[in-house]
């Protein structure tokens, strides 16, 4: 009984998984779309961003040496740790462009070419693994732990390129601002 309310738990936290993916795309589908007004000044928010996405990227890294020191404890605090934070950085990201007219990249040289490279494999990257990030932190949760190494030797390489890359789009994007 036990072992099916453990899968029972995973496919309602798989569906809820992917109902988040769907809001989360429609909501970024509709970023440039829809604008909010407000008398709050948000240009805080790209650096805080960046910030938070690092810490997001040395969170798995630091979760992946514990992991792998079979430090269970100290795994499950910073999984907990780089979900909350990504959380947050999505909550920060939406608030910020809804009311904020999109930064164009100012300089025309070569690496424009990086720039765009860089932000499209993010952005394309941040969509796909996103539902497999979630869904992956459901089987640790729900004890189903073969399943979870099995989806995060791919999973956790994307979700810390999108870790890394995303303050590395901010950094070529500062002196646009």
């Amino acid at each position: 009984m036990k072992e099916k309310h453990r899968k029972v738990r995973l496919q309602v936290l798989d569906r809820i998984a992917f109902g988040i993916t769907l809001i989360a795309l429609v909501a970024l589908g509709m970023m440039r779309r829809v604008h909010f007004t407000t008398d709050m000044h948000l240009d805080f928010i790209p650096p805080l961003n960046a910030a938070i996405n690092t810490i997001v990227a040395i969170a798995l890294i630091l979760a992946r040496i514990k992991i792998k020191r079979k430090e269970v404890a100290g795994h499950r605090k910073l999984m907990k740790t780089a979900m909350v934070l990504s959380l947050l950085f999505f909550v920060l990201y939406l608030a910020y462009h809804f009311t904020t007219p999109e930064t164009q990249y100012c300089y025309e040289d070569w690496t424009r070419t990086v720039y765009f490279l860089l932000l499209v494999s993010h952005i394309l990257l941040a969509a796909i693994v996103l539902p497999f990030i979630l869904m992956s932190f459901n089987r640790a949760i729900t004890g189903h732990i073969e399943m979870h190494r099995k989806m995060v030797k791919w999973t956790f390489p994307l979700w810390l390129y999108v870790a890394v890359s995303g303050p590395l789009v901010y950094w070529m994007l500062r002196n646009c601002y």
